[in-house]
């Protein structure tokens, strides 16, 4: 059955991408813990990350690093964290969330962002990560 993911990835969902290469794709979290919470995803639909073979664990973390850079370049927080949950949604996928504090990361607080918000920060963090 597919994911919510991999309804994404194939366009039958919409979704605000921020970076792609040929095995992974970067969207940015719809019911995000702060401005520029991302998700790293790669492609191929495998539940968990310790599934994935090396060169695609591989893969995805390195994709996940130039994304990261990319946050960092538009958002400004302390540090980007990242975290490796997969309990909502049965697709690897590599939060990515600019953070000031703990709380940030916890997934208790969730912050509003308008599409309009949302399109434009997709866009300046693409144009980071292909720069």
């Amino acid at each position: 059955m597919k994911t919510i993911f991999t309804k994404i990835i194939n366009g039958e969902l919409p979704s605000h991408k921020v970076a792609e290469d040929e095995n992974n794709i970067a969207i940015l979290d719809i019911n995000p813990n702060t401005l520029g919470h991302t998700l790293c995803i790669p492609k191929i639909q495998i539940d968990k990350i310790f599934d994935l073979d090396n060169d695609q664990f591989n893969s995805l973390m390195n994709f996940s690093y130039k994304v990261a850079k990319a946050i960092n370049k538009n958002i400004k927080c302390k540090r980007i964290a990242i975290s490796v949950i997969g309990l909502d949604v049965p697709h690897v996928h590599v939060h990515l969330i600019p953070i000031f504090n703990m709380d940030d990361i916890r997934f208790i607080k969730k912050v509003k962002i308008s599409n309009y918000e949302m399109e434009k920060l997709a866009k300046k963090i693409n144009h980071s990560y292909k720069n």
